[in-house]
């Protein structure tokens, strides 16, 4: 990194935040961006909610987040951020805050990808004020804090590399979004022929997942399931897949995954057991999708989906041929996402590796970019 010169934030970029307040949520309108819109150096708008054009209006006096802007968590989830896209309107949440790069000396993605890297998240962990209930960013001395950047060529060089591979996960994402899309319709489709309705526990058993702890896992190709979906990773699965998981505890209890292969849900999950053999699993997924098992969630401090009422639900079931045919083009279109999702992963773990390596001067761009073209 002889090359590379040390400097600072505050010389490379404006430091903003929004106001320490939340507004009320809409179900249209401009984004708030919330932490929850930060997702391993993307911005996920799915996990994001609406403002009212007026309380835009008074979320933006600060600041207005515009392309290119590095959003970042400044309390709780510190080292989480992601790039403002171009042609979306939002306003900043609480505990986020943002980085206006200063383009002539520094690039927009570089910078992101910077503050990814592990020299600078040692920074954060190292600088950062550790409270009692949360840790956090200090905002009036972020400016001061170090950052080794190149000349302005090498960084759009490194940010080429890395971008490549983002720019194909996202591109993925897109095409399973719309796969998604085709598949609510064809359900769609499907439950308008039900010839009857019947009890969600005649057809399935909602069965208990098992606890298993972050310290008790290894790593390795099992998915593990939680109340918010996939959490984590093992190399032994409770259950046989495919297989259908629902969120039981938790901000998003009543949700519905599907796994495509062996897997273990755990405690604040729990995972399908088909009653009869003639209805396949993938119409089960669908069929509880239906349910809308999401407005059963009790109203406490920690949200939470009851077996017996979820099972008492009443759902439209259409005859065996429906049930068939729709199956047939449902097993395509999940087994097509799944192949995308494992090129996500394979991507993601090249971008992972690439990202310390050319950030430390340990690759250098021309190895990387045959590395990144190989993946791509």
């Amino acid at each position: 990194m002889s090359e590379w010169t040390k400097t600072t934030i505050g010389e490379i970029a404006e430091i903003f935040d929004g106001p320490h307040a939340t507004p009320a949520k809409t179900s249209s309108g401009p984004w708030f961006l919330s932490i929850s819109s930060l997702d391993r150096g993307r911005l996920n708008l799915a996990e994001s909610a609406h403002v009212s054009e007026e309380d835009f209006v008074k979320w933006t006096r600060r600041v207005t987040p515009v392309a290119g802007d590095l959003l970042f968590s400044y309390e709780t989830r510190l080292g989480e951020a992601a790039l403002m896209p171009d042609g979306v309107r939002a306003c900043l949440g609480r505990r986020m805050g943002l980085l206006r790069p200063r383009t002539d000396r520094v690039d927009p993605r570089f910078l992101l990808y910077a503050y990814l890297g592990p020299q600078f998240q040692q920074t954060i962990a190292e600088r950062s004020i550790h409270g009692a209930t949360v840790d956090r960013i200090p905002l009036t001395e972020l400016g001061k804090w170090p950052i080794s950047i190149p000349q302005l060529n090498e960084q759009r060089a490194i940010a080429a590399v890395l971008g490549a591979l983002d720019d194909k996960i996202a591109v993925n994402g897109r095409i399973i979004a719309t796969s998604d899309e085709l598949l609510a319709s064809l359900a769609k489709g499907a439950f308008k022929n039900a010839t009857r309705k019947v009890r969600l526990g005649e057809l399935v058993t909602l069965k208990y997942g098992k606890s298993l702890r972050v310290g008790d896992r290894t790593p390795g190709p099992i998915p593990v399931f939680g109340g918010n979906g996939i959490s984590g990773s093992h190399d032994t699965a409770l259950v046989n897949g495919p297989g259908v998981i629902v969120g039981r505890k938790g901000a998003n209890a009543g949700s519905v995954s599907w796994s495509s292969g062996d897997f273990w849900p755990i405690d604040t999950s729990f995972y399908v057991d088909v009653n009869s053999s003639n209805l396949p699993l993938e119409f089960v997924f669908f069929l509880l999708k239906k349910a809308n098992l999401p407005e059963l969630v009790g109203d406490s401090a920690i949200p939470g989906l009851n077996r017996e009422i979820a099972m008492s639900v009443t759902v439209p079931l259409p005859d065996e041929g429906v049930i068939k045919g729709f199956v047939e083009r449902a097993r395509v279109n999940l087994a097509f996402q799944d192949r995308k999702r494992q090129e996500i992963q394979r991507l993601m773990e090249v971008r992972d590796v690439l990202l310390p390596k050319l950030m430390s001067g340990e690759v250098k761009v021309r190895d990387a970019e045959n590395l990144a073209e190989g993946a791509v």
